[in-house]
């Protein structure tokens, strides 16, 4: 997917932080997740009130998403170059209706399951923004060879070896654990992992030729799918922004933060069941998204 302190993927260096060790982490300082009534599994039971608490799940759940942003913190910071066209010419840009798309082809190819040779202009530092934000929010963070070959995808070079380390930090045992993962990060049998990031939107924030700032808007899933689950799949609304550099011909990020929110109100859909849950997860994939 995400994005500095020991917490997160996230603020400048001098941002103050609580004691809270999930604060702001995941972008998702509190998550309201409506349950049916009359079932007993993990994703549904009594309706809680609207105001009720934020639970040890939804906690967990904020760190996970933006966890893959941890080492970026205090790794530098945006570009000071004035806004202006990318290099390569004729570029056409998209409003921010949704369906405004460039027309671009978005990528050339692909490094190992992440897109690829994005195109030297605005859109491209787009589609490329909300790709790396995808991927660094996938359950395979939490593999530490897909780990390395996401990071390595991802990012420029000069940053790689130093996030690498920082991220097998924090992709620790008791995180493994706090997650519903066994200590190896493998996940329990008859269990289904979800660490899914879900783009909404992008917004070129600044760009010269060589550099580009990107927000991404997104939504997130977290959690054990399956019977017996104890922490249920939650959602969570952030917004990531990446600074990326043109690098090798193609924009990788450079540094990244995050931050809570936009987040609309639920819309009170019945919770479905934890089954319902792990299926859709293995039954539907992912996408590869342009601007």
């Amino acid at each position: 997917m995400s994005h500095g302190d020991g917490h997160g993927y996230g603020s400048d260096s001098g941002s103050s932080r609580t004691d809270d060790g999930y604060s702001t982490l995941g972008g998702t300082r509190q998550t309201r997740t409506r349950f049916a009534e009359g079932d007993s599994d993990g994703y549904s039971g009594t309706r809680r009130p609207a105001r009720s608490s934020r639970s040890l799940v939804t906690m967990v759940g904020v760190v996970v998403l933006l966890l893959a942003a941890i080492a970026f913190a205090n790794m530098g910071g945006g570009t000071d170059d004035d806004a202006s066209g990318a290099g390569g010419s004729g570029d056409s840009k998209a409003g921010a209706a949704p369906t405004a798309a460039t027309g671009t082809k978005p990528v050339t190819g692909k490094n190992g399951t992440i897109a690829s040779g994005f195109a030297h202009n605005e859109q491209g530092a787009q589609s490329a923004a909300t790709n790396y934000a995808v991927a660094l929010g996938s359950a395979e963070m939490f593999n530490a060879t897909s780990r390395q070959e996401i990071l390595q995808a991802t990012h420029d070079p000069a940053v790689v070896g130093r996030l690498q380390t920082d991220m097998d930090k924090a992709y620790s045992a008791s995180l493994f654990k706090n997650v519903g993962l066994n200590e190896d990060g493998s996940t329990p049998s008859g269990l289904t992992f979800v660490s899914r990031t879900v783009p909404v939107g992008t917004k070129v924030v600044d760009q010269s030729n060589e550099t580009a700032t990107v927000e991404v808007w997104c939504t997130g899933l977290v959690g054990m799918a399956g019977q017996g689950s104890t922490k249920p799949v939650t959602e969570t609304w952030f917004t990531i922004t990446e600074h990326l550099k043109w690098v090798a011909n193609d924009w990788k990020i450079e540094s990244s933060n995050q931050k809570e929110g936009p987040t609309p109100v639920s819309g009170g859909n019945r919770a479905s069941t934890a089954d319902e849950i792990a299926g859709a997860v293995e039954q539907y994939g992912g996408f590869t998204y342009a601007r």
